[in-house]
């Protein structure tokens, strides 16, 4: 007999009136129910029934622990159906992380959408170019841009976004177009991310290997959306995630360039712990977000348009 069940006999006796009552209950015999309550006692160190020939009543510390195990009875009953409720009805928190840009662009209409859709779910959404440690930030689900390693976390695959090179017509007409990866180093270059080493933008070659072009920015800045910007307003060459560019590709801010040389296209991805037992609030994110994101991908791929040759960049 567990803890729970010992508190359970014990308030049977109380409120049956007597130990067979309770045993007839409960489903045991009344000498087993002796042994039960008798083991308690002694386990307690203190009796908790007076006992006669006609009736039973509680001692003072057999109604203390009498109001404490009510209480602590029913928290679990509550804690239990609580547990089944959310099973069948999606409730409570759920952390999301996603990348800053795609997040704000795409992840966040779909998760007030989501809220809509299920108003006793709450949602924290945590917007970051940094990778997050879903185990220990305690994140339910995370959008992933790149390439995955196999971490035990399972994935679901929603569509592919390419790297790609734009700049301003006006930069263009004034400086001319790069028509072979090398010439990109006599451009002025917008780089996003942090200051470091001169980066390198790789490219795709007809030999099938892909090159590393040394470049040396003029511009270097840790927002992504800042650094489209600057290439909108002329400043110079940036390699920059399809997502982040589309629509200043789509309505003429910006142009592609070296499409022959783009790198394959990079998966995009929801990740979250693997297991059986699944919130079904987690459970009822993905089956709302995934077809919705995946749809997203596509249509980034139609605003940038196909790489020449017919093949995919985003």
């Amino acid at each position: 007999m567990d803890r729970l069940d010992e508190l359970r006999l014990f308030l049977a006796v109380l409120d049956s009136g007597g130990l067979a009552a309770a045993g007839r209950r409960l489903g045991h015999s009344p000498p087993a129910v002796t042994r039960m309550l008798a083991g308690l006692e002694a386990r307690l160190g203190v009796r908790l029934i007076e006992r006669t020939t006609r009736q039973i009543a509680p001692t003072d510390a057999g109604r203390r622990l009498a109001d404490q195990a009510r209480r602590l009875l029913a928290d679990y009953a509550e804690a239990i159906e609580g547990a089944a409720l959310e099973a069948a009805t999606p409730r409570g928190r759920l952390r999301i992380a996603a990348p800053l840009v795609f997040g704000r662009l795409h992840v966040a209409p779909v998760v007030t959408a989501f809220l809509d859709a299920f108003p006793e779910v709450r949602v924290e959404l945590l917007l970051s170019d940094a990778v997050a440690d879903l185990l220990e930030e305690g994140i339910d689900i995370a959008v992933r841009i790149g390439a995955q390693p196999d971490s035990g976390f399972t994935l679901r695959r929603l569509g592919a976004i390419g790297r790609v090179v734009v700049a301003s017509p006006a930069y263009l007409a004034r400086h001319g177009t790069p028509a072979r990866p090398e010439e990109v180093r006599a451009h002025a270059i917008i780089h996003f991310g942090r200051p470091g080493p001169a980066p390198e933008w790789i490219f795709a070659m007809p030999s099938g290997a892909p090159r590393a072009i040394p470049v040396m920015p003029r511009l270097t800045v840790n927002l992504a959306e800042a650094a489209v910007e600057a290439a909108i307003a002329g400043r110079g060459l940036l390699a920059a995630l399809g997502y982040q560019v589309a629509a200043a590709v789509a309505d003429g801010r910006l142009v592609r360039l070296l499409r022959d040389h783009e790198m394959p296209a990079r998966p995009v991805a929801l990740v979250f712990p693997s297991g059986r037992l699944m919130p079904r609030r987690l459970r009822a994110f993905i089956d709302f977000a995934a077809p919705r994101l995946e749809r997203i991908a596509g249509e980034v791929h139609l605003l940038l348009g196909p790489k020449a040759g017919g093949s995919s960049a985003a």
